[in-house]
C-alpha cells in the first residue's frame, strides 16, 4: 500500500508541475521576494501564536506518522489472542515478559496495567483516561497544523499588496512596474500551494493516524480487559473480529442449513401450508 501511495503521489506531483511547464516560461513562477513574504511572515505567525514546544511536538507528530509504519488491526487482534492462550496456560503473570517486549505503548501499559493486578474497572478507567488524552494531543497538533495553512493564503494576499504599491509608488518607471509584478502575482500563488498543496494534507494525515490508532487502542482495551476475566479465546476471537473488516477476518459464516435447522424456519413454514 505504501508503494502505491508513493507512486500515485509521483504520478500526480508530476501532473500538477506539468500544468505550469505547458504554454508558459517556467523561470516567470519564481520569485524569491515573494518567498520570503509568504513563508517569513507565515513562519513568524506561528511563533507567535503557539510555543516552540508546540511547534516541536508536530514536527515529531509528523515525522512519525511518514516514517513509522502502524500495526494492521488483524496484527494487534492476533496478539491479544496469542497472549489471550498464553494467559490461560501459564498464568496470568506471563503476560510481563510479553509486556517488557511489546513495542506498542499503549499496549505496554495496558499489559502493564494487567500483570499489577488491577480491576477490570480501573483497566477500563485508566486506559479510557489514556485514549481521550491521546486524541487531545493530536487534535491539538492538527489545530495547528491547519492554523498554520490558514496563515499561507494571507500572507500571499500581503505579497500582493506590496507588490501593488511598488507598482503605484513605480508609475511613470516601466523597470519598477516589471519588477512589482511577480511579486504581486506568485504571492498569492506561493501563498495557496503551500497551504493546500502541503499543510492541510499534513492536517488529514495526522487527522487520518489519530483515528487508526484510536481504533488499535480501543481493540487492545477490549482484548485485554477479555484476557482479565478470562474469556474463552474462541469467544474473544469472535469479539475482536468485530472490529475488523469482512475481508480481513478469517471465518467460515454458518450455513443456511444450521441456520433453518436452529431457528427450525422448515418446521414454520410447514406449519404456514398446513394453515
Amino acid at each position: 500500500m505504501k508503494n502505491k501511495n508513493l507512486l500515485g503521489l509521483f504520478l500526480s506531483s508530476c501532473l500538477f508541475a506539468l500544468g505550469f511547464f505547458i504554454h508558459g516560461n517556467i523561470a516567470l513562477y519564481f520569485n524569491i521576494s515573494g518567498l520570503l513574504i509568504v513563508c517569513g511572515g507565515t513562519f513568524t505567525a506561528a511563533l507567535i501564536s503557539f510555543k516552540t514546544e508546540q511547534l516541536l511536538i508536530v514536527c515529531k507528530v509528523l515525522s512519525s506518522a511518514y516514517k513509522t509504519p502502524i500495526k494492521r488491526e488483524s496484527e494487534i487482534v492476533n496478539i491479544l489472542i496469542d497472549l489471550s492462550i498464553r494467559s490461560r496456560a501459564e498464568g496470568i503473570l506471563s503476560l510481563q515478559r510479553q509486556e517488557n517486549e511489546t513495542a506498542i505503548l499503549f499496549l505496554r501499559r495496558a499489559l502493564g496495567c494487567l500483570v499489577d493486578g488491577y480491576q477490570i474497572e480501573q483497566i477500563r478507567d485508566i486506559l479510557n483516561t489514556e485514549m481521550y488524552f491521546f486524541k487531545l494531543r493530536r487534535e491539538d497538533s492538527e489545530r495547528i497544523v491547519r492554523g498554520i495553512a490558514d496563515y499561507f493564503p494571507a500572507f500571499g494576499i500581503i505579497g500582493s499588496v506590496v507588490g501593488l504599491i511598488t507598482m503605484i509608488g513605480g508609475i511613470g518607471d516601466t523597470s519598477v512596474i516589471l519588477k512589482a509584478i511577480p511579486i504581486a502575482l506568485t504571492s498569492t500563488l506561493y501563498g495557496l500551494i503551500f497551504a493546500n498543496f502541503f499543510f492541510l494534507p499534513f492536517a488529514s494525515v495526522i487527522k487520518e493516524r489519530t483515528n487508526q490508532e484510536l481504533l488499535l487502542q480501543k481493540i487492545i482495551l477490549e482484548g485485554v480487559i477479555a484476557i482479565n476475566s478470562e474469556m474463552n479465546s474462541v469467544i474473544l476471537k469472535t469479539k475482536l473480529e468485530s472490529f475488523l473488516t469482512p475481508s480481513e477476518r478469517k471465518e467460515n459464516l454458518v450455513s443456511y442449513a444450521k441456520l433453518r435447522e436452529r431457528f427450525s424456519i422448515e418446521k414454520q413454514e410447514e406449519k404456514e401450508e398446513v394453515i
